[in-house]
């Protein structure tokens, strides 16, 4: 994840008489590894958790997934002021939706919401990609989001700086049907891969399962003994 950061930054004249704040391909492509995966038993999401600001190590210890209900989760890459406004917003709209209807918001709602909200800045975008997973009554899935509000779903996806490496493991590893505690061990081995080649991701694993009895958390403890497990 990139903290806030105005260098380099230009204004660019797209569509006129509107104007767009872009950022170079070198500033979008820095920071995070994330990856969702769908199993059979439902959902896995996890991140690293380091947060660079150029060539400097900004942050070891980097919220980037969170619990969005007992039954959604939140991954973000890109600028952390964005990531966690977004983060709240849609807990917020989720949570009064639950109060409103009397039932649980659908995966596929949660990402249609979130894709609207990043749709309507399309010419002011905020700078993030975003997965969006969980368990409704239709099963698991996990929703891919980008910043000018696309939203594609898929059994298993990645995204950040760290993606290409963590493609490679999933692209040979990941099947059809794995259980909760197969997506677990495949998501460290990626994240651990992508630690050891991306200089913008470290300091830590931050993963979450998501199945019928709600969200959990995982251990640092749990986490490590996986790595260590997968090393030998």
């Amino acid at each position: 994840m990139t903290e806030l950061s105005y260098t380099p930054l230009r204004m660019k004249r797209r569509f006129s008489p509107v104007w767009e704040l872009t950022l170079s391909e070198k500033e979008l492509k820095k920071g995070t590894t994330t990856v969702g995966l769908v199993c059979r038993d439902g959902v896995v999401m996890a991140t690293e958790m380091r947060a660079t600001m150029g060539h400097l190590i900004a942050h070891k210890n980097t919220q980037k997934l969170f619990r969005i209900s007992d039954h959604i989760g939140l991954t973000v890459a890109g600028l952390v002021g964005d990531a966690q406004m977004l983060a709240r917003w849609l807990a917020a709209e989720v949570k009064l939706f639950e109060l409103k209807r009397g039932q649980k918001m659908s995966i596929l709602s949660a990402s249609t919401l979130m894709a609207n909200i990043m749709n309507g800045r399309r010419y002011m975008p905020f700078w993030v990609q975003l997965l969006i997973g969980g368990v409704d009554t239709d099963g698991g899935h996990v929703y891919s989001l980008d910043a000018a509000g696309g939203s594609i779903p898929d059994t298993f996806t990645t995204t950040g700086s760290g993606s290409p490496f963590v493609y490679g493991v999933l692209e040979d590893h990941f099947r059809e049907g794995l259980s909760v505690a197969e997506g677990r061990e495949l998501a460290i081995r990626a994240l651990t891969v992508a630690m050891k080649r991306d200089s913008a991701s470290g300091d830590g694993i931050s993963l979450c399962t998501i199945d019928s009895s709600g969200y959990t958390a995982m251990e640092a403890a749990a986490v490590m003994e996986i790595q260590a497990k997968l090393a030998a």
